[in-house]
């Protein structure tokens, strides 16, 4: 068996989807990060770009109970950047997370004591425990690696939902390049018609209908052009602006806040560790693998790091967890496992919009000038060498 090619900049190699190399050996995911670091070069430039940001939040904010609603689930990205905005900038910010029934006990309380100390109110958008269940097995029976597509789009519903409620025209989350990277379409791949098509095909329980200010799980073109156009709201991820070193913040949170790791990159929700156990033994995906090699290309691992890291389990998946991940959803061991043995399949099995985005790149790219739609989903979804 041949050994996959390994990019020379970072550690991104063959394994992954239509990934290509120049004459140097560095792969397309290099020339994605340096795309995305051109638009956002950190300096003073930057900073007065997000200055302005902040001053425009608080303008359109005058008159209403927030300047702003800010994504969290108790993770290091959404706590610092909520401690940042509200103690730091002076937003009064909206703190909103999603609860799909799955969420991290540590995640849960490091919420609890960041909002009490900031003296804000955390509200929590709890889906239909139903609809979120079946949603997951829908998921699996569909045989694709998008396991937690339901939550993607739910807590993007939520965040929208709660902007249109308290009449807010910006989000912002804690989401970076140069700390996570960004997933191959096929890893990760997120579109209200992808998931209608799987709901339709494998769910047993209708979806409520969509309201502007409870959208649950619906979250469809149709719906994005509403929230962006008529609602003009935002999504901003100030982050992306910030020469941000994620080993500078742990210490950072932990005296302020009492804020505990909850144990790995995404383990803010449990059903993560199922989610790894999935895409490693059926579709042969680590997602360290972008992550570790955004760390690389931002100078914050070294690339020799990432290869020794990669090489070593995955602290995420935690037998007990899956196991628990598995009664939760109802379903026996071997039920469960009959459904990761079924053939692999992805996005491209389904119905979904990659097509009509491509076609109306120039108009999503005018958005995303405009802050109406994040740049890395632009790059990732509209760019074809993607």
């Amino acid at each position: 068996m041949t050994e996959p090619q390994i990019c020379s900049r970072c550690i991104m190699d063959t394994t992954v989807p239509r990934i290509s190399f120049d004459a140097a050996g560095v792969c397309s995911y290099c020339y994605f990060h340096d795309a995305l670091d051109a638009e956002y070069r950190l300096g003073p430039e930057t900073d007065q770009k997000l200055k302005h940001i902040f001053h425009r939040t608080k303008h359109e904010g005058r008159g209403k109970a927030f300047d702003c609603v800010v994504g969290i689930s108790g993770g290091r990205d959404s706590t610092f950047l909520l401690h940042f905005l509200s103690r730091d900038v002076g937003l009064r910010c909206l703190p909103v997370y999603f609860n799909d029934g799955f969420g991290n006990p540590t995640a849960g309380e490091n919420m609890q004591k960041l909002t009490h100390a900031l003296g804000l109110p955390m509200r929590t958008v709890s889906a239909d425990w139903r609809e979120s269940k079946d949603l997951k097995i829908a998921c699996l029976k569909a045989s694709v690696p998008d396991l937690n597509l339901a939550t993607d789009l739910g807590l993007a519903s939520a965040l929208y939902g709660a902007a249109a409620q308290e009449q807010v025209r910006t989000i912002f989350i804690g989401q970076s390049f140069r700390t996570e990277g960004i997933a191959p379409l096929e890893w990760n791949y997120l579109d209200g018609r992808y998931l209608d098509a799987i709901h339709s095909r494998f769910s047993q329980i209708p979806l409520r209908p969509w309201t502007p200010t409870a959208p649950g799980f619906r979250l469809n073109w149709q719906h994005l052009l509403y929230f962006s156009l008529v609602r003009r709201i935002k999504v901003i991820t100030p982050l992306y602006y910030m020469n941000y070193v994620r080993a500078d913040v742990d210490d950072l949170l932990a005296e302020h806040y009492g804020w505990t790791n909850p144990g790995a990159h995404y383990y803010d929700d449990l059903y993560q560790s199922l989610l790894t156990y999935v895409l490693r033994t059926k579709f042969t995906v680590d997602r360290r693998k972008f992550n570790y090699s955004a760390l690389i290309r931002s100078g914050q691992m070294t690339r020799q790091q990432g290869i020794e890291l990669i090489s070593q389990p995955y602290a995420i998946e935690d037998p007990k967890v899956v196991e628990l991940c598995i009664k939760r959803l109802g379903l026996t061991r071997e039920g469960f496992q009959e459904l990761v043995d079924l053939p692999p399949k992805t996005f491209w099995d389904y119905p979904n919009l990659l097509t009509v985005l491509r076609r109306f790149r120039f108009a999503i790219r005018l958005l995303a000038h405009y802050n109406l739609v994040p740049k890395s989903s632009y790059l990732k979804y509209c760019d074809p060498d993607m």
